[in-house]
Parts: structure tokens; C-alpha cells; sequence
């Protein structure tokens, strides 16, 4: 049997990187030293040539609503399916979409369900905005709102739509957006992570969400998204344990740190580099952590802002009250995700309890932002991975519903951040199931992500806009792995320029 020396395989197995890496410490480990201890001593710098331009947003907070938020009963109103209750959705409308098994195989095929829900039309800016009782305060911050009907996107299932949104791919392994906002623009705060993540919670069964839509895929681990928890200590492993002091910890990740820099001076790997520098971020979160969570601080009023449900650690309300105070410390990207919305049926008691979830604490931050003068350089993006069949699944009645995903049009809006303010973009024809031109016909044909349809918004479109307000050109954001360059939005996506200021 034929045997390998182990140094000798070390060698074999050793990446490239590593070996340039290696190569390079030719140069002298004294720099390697002082490289370390740069880049410890400072927040983390911009890559080379960014911002690309002058940058409108500073932060996004993006308050994902996973499930898929049904269009149809909070933006979108569609007068006409009033009555056209029960009759089956038109084959020249559903125009051979694509739909999950769940309805499939339905027996009593594609029943339309109108909203149960009044609408009333809200002042902005422009023509006015149409807005469920579902979302009452929402509604108070209309003037502020620019809402996108005509989003879009080709994946019909959860996991696949949301991984989509997230990093570009259907496919897991990309960098999500966060990540690559932190691989291109860095850090503004020395103290805190780059970019945050929270879960809020929910009464609804929830889909799972995994590590990697916050991940940073095939970019150094210190972009990935550190997930703040509700309960125990906000991150993993922040507290001392029993008998060990500041002191004590400060020593044994010096002694960690030593390891770390012989082992990078050896093989030169960065992500070497990466573990030194998330170690030192966890020491130095065992202060600022604690601080960003405790509300003490905040005035009665603007507790009272967010509404009764701040003071409870996890719900949506203390997430977005979080969201601000990060904001504040410059924390660049944050995102909330708020689970349950896959409303396949009891779209009445789902759909009414998430909204009183999210409503008042949406408009909050809002107007909390707004007027401590941080609206305009703070992007909200609101939205979820796809919208909701206008035809119900399952048992369909007069006061109750469900239905299913919907991916060929939804509803996402933006806020404050370099968008403009109290406009809609974007329309749907009468069945809230195709994008239509200004006449309300489906726009033939259906847009595409290959080539940009005005009037649309592919979420690559989304993606490019966000980089966009933010002092990113998409297509020169790149990363080269496996021998090609790899962006967010893939080979696709177009600034939406019709809606920013």
C-alpha cells in the first residue's frame, strides 16, 4: 500500500491561497505582525476604490417577512375580485405559472378570494396610497413610503426564495447581502459587529431560517451576520463564566491570539487573520453589548412609540427599538427577520395577528428615526421572498381563506435612506397576479431578469438599488473564487433609478 509522509501531505493539501500566502511571508514576519495588529487596533477599512460614488445611505435596516406576506390583503388593492368571489381564476391570467402541489392537485382548482379587508386610501406625495386596516399606524407613515408593487422573482418555494433574496442564488454557498456590504464598505464600529441579525417572535410555525442567509459563503468568516438572541446572554458565549475574570479572559486570548499569528505567519491563510480578529470583537462585545440592550435609557415617550411589547425582549417591537440604537452606533447593516407569515390557509387570524406584531413598531422606527435626523441617511427595505396567490387554497368562506405562494409579482417597499418619499412604482392587473403596464394590462411579455422591464423590480433589481444607495456599483463589487468573479446580483440586476431622490 502506497503511504504519504504527513508533512509531505500537509503540503499536497495546502490551497492556494495558502501557498501565495506562504510565499509572501518571504517578505518578513515583522509586517505580518504589524498588519495583525492594524487591523485589531481599528475598525475594519473599505476595500480599495469604495465608496464608487457618493453614497446616500450610510445603514439599511431590512425587516424581512418570511413566508411571504400576502400582497393582495395589505398593499395591493384589487376592487375587482369583489365579485368575482369563488369563480376560478382565468387561464389567460395564471398564463401557465408555475404552482406548488399544494394547490396542484387542489379539487376545486383556482377559486379567486378577495380581501376580506377595507382599504383606505392614504396621502403621500403623489397619487395617494392604498393601505389595509391591517396596517394602521403603517398607514400614518405613507408620506415616507415608497412602495414597489411590481417586485418579482422565478423561485416558488421557501428555502430556495429566501436564499435567493438573501445572496443572489437559489443555490446555497453564496455571500449574503450583509456579508458582501461588510467585504466592500467595512466597519464604522469598533465595538460592534458589522452587521447584526435578530429573530423576532412570532405566535405562527415558522420556516426555518439557517446560518448561511446571514453567512458570508466563500468570504472570510468575519463578514458572516452575528445573530443577537432574546433570552440568555444577546450573543453566544458573552458572559464570564464563574471564576473568571476580565483579566483572565484579556490573558488567555492574548495567548490565543500568539497561536494564531505563528500559525498565519506559517501558512498564511486569512482566514487565520479572521478568527484573531473575531476574537477580539467578542472581548470587546462583553461591553457594548450589554449596553446596546438595556433601554433604561430611552425616554417614556419613546417607549411608548414603539408600543407595549417593547419591554419584552424578542418581539418585533425590541428588535426595532435595537435596530435604532445600532443605528445609532453605527452599526451598517442590521436585519429582523419576523417569521409565520406562509398563510396556506386561516389567512384571517395569521395575517391579523402578524400585523399587530409588526404595524406599530414599523411606523416607530420610522418616525423615531425620522426625528432624531436619521431617516435620511437610514434605508428600510420591508418585504418578504414572494408574495400570495389572489385564489384561495384550501377551505375557501366569506370571512376566512388561505393562499398560496406567488412569486410572479409582490409588494416591497423602501424608506428614507436615498428613495424617494410617498410614491408607488409598479403596477398589477385587476387580479393582483400579473405586472401590468399604466393601463392595467399584463405586460406581455412577462418581464424577465435577463433584461430590465420598466416599471419592474427583479429582487437582483433590489439588490443593485440597495448596493446603489449605499455607494456600491454592483457590477464592480466583486469577489474572484474558483477562477471567476462572483458579484450579488450575479450577471444580472438594474439600479431602479426612477425611485431614488
Amino acid at each position: 500500500m502506497n503511504t504519504v509522509h504527513p508533512i509531505r501531505e500537509r503540503e499536497l493539501l495546502m490551497t492556494r491561497r495558502q501557498l501565495f500566502g506562504k510565499s509572501a511571508l518571504g517578505l518578513g514576519t515583522a509586517a505580518m505582525a504589524g498588519l495583525i495588529q492594524t487591523e485589531l487596533g481599528a475598525a475594519a477599512e473599505p476595500l480599495r476604490g469604495l465608496p464608487h460614488h457618493t453614497a446616500k445611505a450610510k445603514r439599511v435596516i431590512y425587516l424581512f417577512m418570511s413566508g411571504g406576506p400576502s400582497h393582495i390583503d395589505l398593499w395591493d388593492y384589487k376592487p375587482k375580485l369583489g365579485d368575482l368571489y369563488g369563480k376560478q381564476l382565468p387561464d389567460e391570467v395564471r398564463d401557465g405559472q408555475r404552482v406548488t402541489g399544494m394547490t396542484a392537485n387542489q379539487k376545486s382548482g383556482f377559486p379567486l378570494a378577495p380581501s376580506r379587508y377595507k382599504f383606505t386610501k392614504q396621502d403621500n406625495q403623489a397619487d395617494g396610497l392604498w393601505c389595509s386596516e391591517l396596517l394602521p399606524h403603517t398607514a400614518t407613515v405613507a408620506k415616507e413610503l415608497c412602495v414597489v408593487h411590481s417586485t418579482f422573482t422565478e423561485a416558488i418555494n421557501h428555502d430556495p426564495a429566501i436564499t435567493y433574496i438573501q445572496s443572489g442564488s437559489q443555490t446555497p454557498g453564496r455571500p449574503s447581502l450583509g456579508a458582501w456590504l461588510s467585504y466592500g464598505l467595512g466597519s464604522a464600529n469598533e465595538n460592534l459587529p458589522h452587521y447584526v441579525v435578530m429573530h423576532a417572535r412570532t405566535r405562527f410555525p415558522e420556516q426555518s431560517l439557517f446560518n448561511r442567509l446571514w453567512g458570508p459563503g466563500f468570504l472570510s468568516s468575519d463578514h458572516q451576520g452575528i445573530l443577537m438572541r432574546s433570552q440568555g446572554d444577546p450573543v453566544l458565549f458573552l458572559s464570564k463564566p464563574d471564576g473568571v475574570s476580565s483579566a483572565d479572559r484579556r490573558a488567555q486570548l492574548d495567548a490565543l491570539a500568539s497561536i494564531n499569528q505563528q500559525q498565519a505567519q506559517e501558512f498564511g491563510d486569512p482566514e487565520i487573520l479572521s478568527r484573531i480578529r473575531q476574537h477580539e470583537m467578542a472581548f470587546r462585545m462583553q461591553t457594548s453589548v450589554p449596553e446596546l440592550v438595556d433601554f433604561s435609557d430611552e425616554t417614556k415617550d419613546t417607549l411608548e412609540l414603539y408600543g407595549d411589547d417593547v419591554n419584552t425582549p424578542g418581539t418585533f417591537a425590541a428588535c426595532c427599538l435595537t435596530a435604532r440604537r445600532l443605528a445609532e452606533r453605527n452599526v451598517r447593516n442590521i436585519q429582523i427577520f419576523h417569521r409565520g407569515w406562509d398563510a396556506h390557509g386561516n389567512l384571517a387570524g395569521e395575517h391579523s395577528s402578524q400585523c399587530k406584531d409588526i404595524d406599530q413598531a414599523t411606523a416607530a422606527l420610522i418616525k423615531d428615526l425620522k426625528q432624531r435626523g436619521m431617516l435620511e441617511e437610514t434605508l428600510i427595505v420591508w418585504g418578504g421572498e414572494f408574495g400570495r396567490t389572489p385564489y384561495c387554497q384550501g377551505n375557501l368562506t366569506r370571512e376566512n381563506y388561505g393562499r398560496d405562494h406567488h412569486p410572479r409579482c409582490f409588494t416591497t417597499w423602501m424608506a428614507g435612506g436615498g428613495v424617494k418619499p410617498g410614491i408607488t412604482y409598479g403596477k398589477t392587473d385587476d387580479y393582483g397576479y400579473n405586472i401590468a403596464d399604466a393601463d392595467g394590462q399584463p405586460l406581455s411579455p412577462r418581464p424577465a431578469k435577463d433584461q430590465w422591464t420598466p416599471g419592474t423590480m427583479h429582487i437582483h433589481d433590489l439588490n443593485a438599488t440597495i448596493l446603489h444607495l449605499l455607494g456600491i456599483d454592483h457590477h464592480r463589487l466583486t469577489y474572484r473564487y474558483q477562477g471567476r468573479d462572483f458579484r450579488l446580483t450575479d450577471v444580472h440586476g438594474h439600479v431602479i433609478s426612477e425611485i431614488l431622490a
